[in-house]
C-alpha cells in the first residue's frame, strides 16, 4: 500500500505545470524613473509618445532627425542634458528650445549641420555646455552665440575651422573651456586672443592643429587654467606666441606619427619669457643635455619628460626647488640613481612608470626625497633582491607606493619599517616569496589600501596580514586557496578593520560558515569569477548592507533560507551563473522580480536550464507553478483510495475489537 501512494504523489508532483511569460522591454530604456532615458540607436524619428514630461535626461543619439524644430522637444520643458549625436541633423530652426530654460547641456557631436537659426538658443538660459564636435562647421559665425552668456565649455574639435575669432557678440565672460582640437588653425594673431580676454581661468586646446606661426606675444597679459598644444613639431613658435602670459599647465606633448625637432637649450629659453606652473613635453626629444637645459624650469611646479628617450638626468641642476611632480614615465634608465633625485629636493611625486629597460632598485637612490608623498615604480620588471627597506631610506613621509608589476621581490620582515606612513601599497602581479610564517607589513599602521592582486601568496600564512589595524580596502584576487577552501581560521582575522575585500579569481569552491566573523565592518565584497555554490552565502549571514559581487560563479539554486541574507544586502551581482529557471528555484525566482532595484548586471543574468529558457533574462520570466488537471484527477483518485482505505482499517479494527471481548 506505501509503494502504491508514492507512485501516486509521483504522479501529482509530475503533472506540475510551469507557465512562462516572457515580458517585452520598452523600446526607450528607463534609467532613473520619470528623470533618465535611454533611447540610443533605435532609428526613431520623433520623441516616443511613452517618454514622460517629467524627462530631465535624455540620450537620443544614433536616430534620425533631419530637422529640429520648436515642436520636437516642446513637451520635455524639464530637460537639463539633450544628447543627440550623429542623428543626421541638417537644420536647427527658430525657436527650437524656446521652453527649455533648464538646459543645462547640449550634444551635437557628428550631425552634418547646414544651418542653425539666430533664435535657436534663445530658450536655455541655463545652457553651459555645449557640443559641436564633427559638425563641419567653417567658421565661428555659424554659431548663434547671443544668448549663451552664461556658456562655460564649447566643444568645436575635429571641424574645418581656420581662425579662432569668436564674433564681437559672442559673450565669453564665463568660458571656462574653448576646444578647438583637429581643426585647419595655423595661425594665430593678437586679435584672435583679445576676444579671449573676458575669459578668466580658459582651458584653450589647440591639440592636433599643424599651426605654422604665432604672432609674437599674441597671449600677452592673458591668464589660462591651461593651454594645449599638442602634436607640434616646433616649439619655438609657441614659446614666441606665448610671452609674457601665464599659464598653469602648458601641454606641448608630441605624437608617435609627429616629426619633431630636438629641445635645444635655445628652444628652452622661450620659457623663461613667461609664467608656467605645469609642463608636459612628452614624446620630445632633448639635444645636448646638461644642467643648463633646465635653466627656465626653475619656476614649474610640475614637469612631465614620459618617454623624451632619457638614459640619464644631469647632476648639478640648480633652482629647482619649486618642482613638486616630476614624471619620467617610459623612459630608459638603468637603475634609479640615474635620475639624480638630489637635484628636486623638494618633490612630493615622483613617477618612473614602464621603463623601457629592467630597472634596479638600488639601495639609497632616494634618500634625498625626504618630502615624497607618492612613488610609482610599477610596469618596471623592477629588480631588488632584499625589498625594500634599504632602498626606501629617507623617505619618511611617504603615503603611496606602487610596485605592481615587478620581478618578484623577496620581502624582508618589517620591507617598509623606513615608510611608516604609507596609506596605499601596491604590488599586484609582483611575485611576493617570504622567507618564514611572519608579515613583512606589521609596522604599517597607517596603510588603509593593500593591492595583493596576483602576487602568488601563500594564503595559509595566518600572519601575513599581521599588524594592520587601519586596513580598509584589501584585494587578493588571483591568488589561489588551498583545495579552493577558506577555511574558518585564515589570513583574514588579522584585518577586522576591513571595508572593501576582493577575493575574486582565487579558486574558491567553498567559503566555511565562520570565514568572516571577524568582518563586520565589512561594505563591499567582491567573490566573483570563482567556483562558489549556494552553501558559501551562509558565510554572509552577519553583514548587512553589503555591495556584494557573486558574478560568474557556480550557483543553479538558491534555497528558501538562504533569501533573507541577500534581502539584507545593498546591491548584489548574479550574472553569469547557471542559474535554473524551474519551479523547484521558483522562491529564489520571485524574490529576484521583487528586488530588482538592488540588483546589478541584470542583462546578463539569464537562465540556464531548462533548456526552453537558456538565455532569457530572469528579469524576464514569469513562473506559474500549480497542478494540472491531469494532476487534479490524480489527486482526486488518491483521495478516493485514500478514504477506502481508513473505511475498512475501521471496519477492520472494529471487527477485531468485538472477537476480542
Amino acid at each position: 500500500m506505501a509503494r502504491a501512494v508514492s507512485c501516486f504523489l509521483l504522479a501529482v508532483l509530475l503533472s506540475a505545470s510551469c507557465k512562462v511569460i516572457i515580458s517585452s522591454d520598452p523600446m526607450c530604456i528607463e534609467k532613473e524613473a520619470n528623470k533618465t532615458y535611454n533611447c540610443e540607436n533605435l532609428g526613431l524619428s520623433k520623441i516616443p509618445d511613452t517618454l514622460p514630461n517629467k524627462t530631465e535626461i535624455l540620450e537620443f543619439s544614433f536616430n534620425f532627425l533631419p530637422t529640429i524644430q520648436n515642436t520636437t522637444f516642446s513637451r520635455l520643458i524639464n530637460l537639463t542634458f539633450l544628447d543627440l549625436t550623429r542623428c543626421q541633423i541638417n537644420w536647427i530652426h527658430e525657436d527650437t528650445f524656446q521652453s527649455h530654460r533648464q538646459l543645462n547641456t547640449l550634444v551635437f557631436t557628428g550631425n552634418p549641420l547646414i544651418f542653425i537659426a539666430e533664435t535657436a538658443f534663445n530658450g536655455p538660459v541655463a545652457l553651459k555646455h555645449l557640443f559641436l564636435i564633427q559638425t563641419g562647421i567653417t567658421s565661428l559665425e555659424f554659431i548663434p552665440g547671443h544668448n549663451l552668456r552664461d556658456l562655460e565649455s564649447l566643444y568645436l574639435g575635429s571641424n574645418h575651422i581656420s581662425s579662432i575669432q569668436l564674433p564681437k557678440s559672442f559673450p565669453t565672460q564665463s568660458l571656462q573651456v574653448l576646444d578647438f582640437q583637429n581643426n585647419a588653425i595655423h595661425y594665430l594673431s593678437k586679435e584672435d586672443v583679445t576676444c579671449l580676454k573676458p575669459a578668466t581661468n580658459l582651458s584653450l586646446n589647440f591639440n592636433g592643429n599643424d599651426i605654422k606661426d604665432i604672432e609674437p606675444e599674441a597671449f600677452i597679459s592673458t591668464v589660462f587654467r591651461s593651454v594645449n598644444f599638442g602634436g607640434m613639431a616646433d616649439l619655438s613658435v609657441i614659446f614666441k606666441g606665448l610671452q609674457k602670459s601665464a599659464i598653469q599647465s602648458l601641454w606641448l606633448g608630441s605624437f608617435e606619427d609627429t616629426n619633431a625637432s630636438d629641445l635645444s637649450p635655445a628652444v628652452l629659453q622661450g620659457l623663461c619669457e613667461m609664467s608656467v606652473e605645469s609642463i608636459n613635453l612628452q614624446k620630445h626629444r632633448f639635444s645636448d643635455l646638461t644642467s643648463a637645459t633646465f635653466k627656465c624650469f626653475k619656476r614649474i611646479r610640475e614637469l612631465d619628460l614620459t618617454a623624451t628617450h632619457l638614459t640619464s638626468l644631469p647632476s648639478g641642476i640648480e633652482g629647482m626647488e619649486s618642482l613638486k611632480k616630476l614624471v619620467l614615465n617610459v623612459n630608459h634608465f638603468e637603475h634609479l640613481c640615474q635620475i639624480n633625485a638630489a637635484n628636486f629636493p623638494s618633490l612630493t611625486h615622483l613617477y618612473i612608470k614602464g621603463n623601457v629597460r629592467r630597472l634596479l632598485l638600488r639601495d639609497g637612490c632616494l634618500e634625498k626625497l625626504g618630502k615624497l608623498q607618492q612613488l610609482d615604480l610599477s610596469h618596471n620588471d623592477l629588480e631588488a633582491p632584499d625589498c625594500c627597506s634599504v632602498a626606501l631610506r629617507g623617505l619618511s613621509h611617504l603615503q603611496s607606493l606602487n610596485l605592481s608589476y615587478s620581478e618578484p621581490l623577496s620581502l624582508q620582515s618589517q620591507a617598509f619599517d623606513n615608510c611608516p606612513r604609507l596609506e596605499l601599497l601596491d604590488l599586484a602581479f609582483t611575485r611576493l616569496p617570504m622567507r618564514a610564517q611572519q608579515s613583512p607589513f606589521q609596522n604599517l599602521h597607517h596603510l588603509q589600501v593593500l593591492n595583493l592582486s596576483h602576487c602568488f601568496l601563500d594564503t595559509s600564512n595566518q600572519y601575513l596580514l599581521t599588524g594592520l589595524p587601519s586596513l580598509r580596502h584589501l584585494n587578493l584576487q588571483g591568488n589561489q586557496f588551498h583545495d579552493g577552501t577558506l577555511p574558518r581560521s585564515n589570513l583574514l582575522q588579522m584585518v577586522d578593520s576591513l571595508e572593501v575585500l576582493v577575493l575574486s579569481s582565487c579558486g574558491l569552491h567553498f567559503i566555511d560558515q565562520h570565514a568572516f566573523q571577524n568582518l563586520r565592518k565589512m561594505r563591499h565584497m567582491d567573490l566573483s569569477h570563482n567556483n562558489l555554490m549556494y552553501g558559501s552565502i551562509e558565510a554572509l549571514g552577519h553583514l548587512k548592507g553589503l555591495y556584494l559581487n557573486l558574478a560568474s560563479n557556480n550557483i543553479h539554486t538558491v534555497p528558501s533560507h538562504l533569501i533573507p541574507i541577500l534581502s539584507q544586502q545593498r546591491i548584489i551581482n548574479l550574472s553569469h551563473n547557471p542559474l535554473e529557471c524551474s519551479c523547484s528555484n521558483i522562491y529564489f525566482l520571485t524574490w529576484y522580480k521583487e528586488n530588482l532595484q538592488k540588483l546589478e548586471g541584470s542583462e546578463e543574468t539569464i537562465c540556464a536550464t531548462p533548456a526552453s529558457l537558456r538565455g532569457v533574462k530572469l528579469s524576464a520570466v514569469k513562473l506559474y507553478c500549480g497542478i494540472t488537471a491531469m494532476g487534479i484527477f490524480f489527486l482526486a483518485v488518491f483521495s478516493l483510495l485514500l478514504t477506502i482505505l481508513l473505511f475498512f482499517a475501521v471496519k477492520f479494527l472494529l471487527r477485531w475489537k468485538y472477537q476480542h471481548i
